[in-house]
């Protein structure tokens, strides 16, 4: 798993209204930031990809969210 800090390479911006937990969007632009440990992980991961609180996990294009809650949802742009 490679632990690479997206803060470098992207500015990521809110996105307004902030949606609902329970129906969380997903694209290769969004990302999703655990309130918890403050990772940013993308919404459809294609490598392994972990927060180190274990709030946001996956790989493959999918992704598993334990507390939809603790996250917060932004949109990526190249810096």
């Amino acid at each position: 798993m490679l632990n690479i800090d997206l803060r470098k390479i992207y500015n990521f911006y809110p996105v307004e209204p902030a949606p609902d937990a329970a129906n969380l969007p997903t694209g290769g632009d969004i990302y999703y930031e655990c309130l918890d440990c403050t990772t940013v992980i993308n919404s459809v991961p294609h490598i392994k990809s972990a927060c180190p609180c274990g709030n946001l996990t996956g790989g493959g294009g999918n992704l598993t969210v334990k507390h939809p809650d603790r996250v917060k949802v932004v949109k990526g742009k190249l810096k």
